[in-house]
């Protein structure tokens, strides 16, 4: 496996983890809490970013990554579903994702697929699923934040605690 490709599923996995642990941390309505109307909930963001990974990853080098059978819109429209099934439906598109990703070798990166008939590189299409991903997953971290105001436990270096963090990185 290329460099490139282990550190795109570090990435992935990265944000999958940041995202994990902020819907971990809702619980069953804050996951479906909206902060106006026209906006999106963390399960709504969940929803497209299944609808995306299935899409994009399915059948890679074969097909486009918009497949015909993908309703990008409907992904945007509260399905109701309980939070314990979009984790199970947000885990099986990371597998996807992180199957695709291990079946793959350098030479595939200079392969070319299509996203939306638009001809890239892999390598092209997966920087772009990596931005798209860390975008969204900003989102959910934002939200759950948000709703858990001064209950939020910091999913990384917490205020005022980079100095300490650094020297117990300096001492390892």
């Amino acid at each position: 496996m290329s460099e490139y490709i282990s550190v795109a599923k570090l990435n992935f996995n990265t944000y999958k983890t940041l995202a994990d642990k902020a819907i971990s941390s809702l619980t069953e309505e804050e996951i479906h809490f909206k902060l106006e109307t026209n906006e999106n909930s963390v399960a709504i963001i969940m929803q497209h970013l299944i609808g995306n990974a299935r899409s994009r990853f399915t059948d890679f080098f074969n097909s486009d990554g918009e497949k015909e059978n993908r309703n990008r819109d409907s992904e945007f429209i509260e399905k109701e579903l309980s939070k314990e099934e979009l984790i199970i439906e947000w885990n099986y598109a990371w597998k996807i994702v992180f199957d695709l990703l291990e079946s793959m070798s350098e030479e595939d990166l200079n392969k070319i697929v299509s996203i939306r008939s638009e001809k890239q590189t892999v390598l092209k299409a997966i920087n772009r699923q990596v931005a798209h991903y860390a975008y969204h997953v900003g989102q959910i971290v934002f939200l759950a934040k948000h709703l858990k105001g001064n209950n939020w436990q910091t999913l990384s270096i917490a205020k005022g605690k980079s100095e300490e963090y650094n020297k117990g990185i300096i001492a390892n």
